[in-house]
């Protein structure tokens, strides 16, 4: 994290959620001697607002909550409207993606659009070189080329480097985790001793604007997209079963099949085209190697060479070994040297030196 020079007071915009770790953030900043602006972002319209879920990040008790504890700090306090932002490119963004058969995540493109994004912007209106958030992630600096580094927090149960890697040079040099020395649990108790009136409140859900709903109820009501049953088959091509639109489904997934099997069945692959799902057993969904594109090369400029690297095909998956190998149209091909279950196209695969995020991209298909 950037310390601000004696004598001389830095001007931090803190993302406000209204949960504990974004509180104790700007808190730990003012202590600090920054002079920290609280912001909270409403991604909803008026119209929808106050149907928000209140475990969302941006509800209206969210605000209520971010805004108390910015007085009780004595900071300034704003809400800014990014709903039209948010919309374009986070939620259409979703919905497109699942309906060409992907499986999006969100946080990510909202993490590099609107917190380091949009936020950063408005961060510099206001005078503030620096965005703070409560994410559990630290940075460093590479002396020799003089990059920032996006590194693991230290509590390895909740780091979220993963959901970063996508963030540009300029973006990690505005960025201050505050809290990515810390474990959740020394945020809550450290969040109690100040007396932040949020160091009890439950986290937030991963995907905020669902409100609950399964996704695909969603992207119909959001879309207008007729979601249609269709078959299920094996990888013979025999009907098997039926779903119930495939945008209910994604890879490696198990339950709500509704298939009666002598071994457990897993969705192998979907098959826009013939609005099909094709199943097949555990083995089936163990690939060797994936694809990935739009690569973002975090802690080096490139790669010319094939690198060994610990991969990570999704948030909650431990990270495994791999060979990433350039490829001529700018994607890698990533080699795991144990197979891994369902790497999914439309999820980000992430890869790690040790504690430093390297690089990351886009699933674009299993081989």
């Amino acid at each position: 994290m950037l310390r601000p020079k004696p004598g001389y007071k830095i001007k931090v915009v803190v993302g406000m959620s209204g949960g504990v770790d974004s509180s104790l953030a700007a808190a730990l900043l003012k202590r600090e001697g920054y002079d920290v602006i609280g912001v909270t972002f409403r991604m909803w319209p008026k119209d929808e607002c106050g149907m928000s879920s209140p475990r969302a990040c941006c509800s209206l008790d969210a605000v209520t909550r971010a805004r108390a504890v910015a007085e009780d700090l004595g900071i300034p306090y704003y809400v800014v409207d990014f709903s039209r932002e948010f919309k374009e490119e986070v939620i259409d963004y979703f919905c497109s993606e699942y309906l060409r058969g992907m499986t999006p995540n969100p946080c990510i493109i909202c993490n590099m659009k609107i917190k380091f994004g949009h936020l950063l912007d408005k961060a510099a209106s206001l005078g503030a070189s620096y965005v703070a958030t409560g994410h559990y992630a630290r940075l460093g600096m590479d002396k020799a080329s003089g990059r920032v580094l996006l590194k693991e927090g230290s509590d390895k149960d909740k780091d979220q480097s993963y959901f970063l890697f996508s963030l540009s040079q300029k973006q990690l040099k505005s960025a201050i985790f505050p809290l990515g020395g810390l474990t959740k649990a020394k945020t809550r108790a450290l969040a109690k001793r100040l007396k932040i009136r949020s160091h009890d409140t439950v986290s937030s859900q991963d995907i905020c604007f669902t409100r609950d709903e399964k996704y695909a109820d969603y992207i119909k009501k959001k879309t207008g997209v007729d979601i249609r049953g269709g078959d299920i088959v094996d990888k013979s091509g025999n009907v098997i079963g039926r779903h119930k639109g495939i945008h209910f489904y994604t890879i490696g997934q198990r339950r709500g099949l509704g298939i009666a099997h002598t071994e457990p069945l897993y969705v192998t692959s979907i098959d826009i085209e013939h609005n099909r799902l094709i199943v097949g057993i555990k083995e089936d969904i163990m690939k060797k190697s994936l694809i990935a594109d739009r690569i973002n090369w975090a802690a080096v400029s490139g790669m010319d060479k094939p690198v060994r690297v610990m991969a990570k095909i999704r948030y909650n998956h431990k990270k495994a070994e791999a060979i990433i190998t350039k490829m001529p149209n700018g994607a890698v091909r990533v080699d795991f040297i144990e197979p891994q279950a369902a790497p999914t196209p439309g999820q980000a695969v992430v890869f790690y030196k040790k504690d430093v995020v390297i690089g990351g991209g886009w699933i674009r298909e299993a081989v």
